[in-house]
């Protein structure tokens, strides 16, 4: 399932490494694009987007 979310704070390729193996500890399987610029992760994954987003937020990340 494609799911695309507003991500607030990512300002550097650490940032995107950070939102990407959040993603990846909770679906080592899910597909992550990052588009920094716009603010806008996509992720191909089955997993719930409250698990998603919970997994963002705890890097401390503001997630919409």
């Amino acid at each position: 399932m494609d799911q695309t979310f507003n991500v607030q704070g990512m300002t550097c390729g650490h940032c995107e490494r950070a939102v990407t193996q959040a993603v990846k500890t909770l679906d080592p399987q899910a597909e992550v694009k990052i588009d920094r610029a716009a603010g806008k992760v996509e992720v191909q994954s089955d997993q719930p987007r409250e698990a998603i987003i919970a997994a963002i937020s705890e890097e401390g990340y503001a997630t919409a």
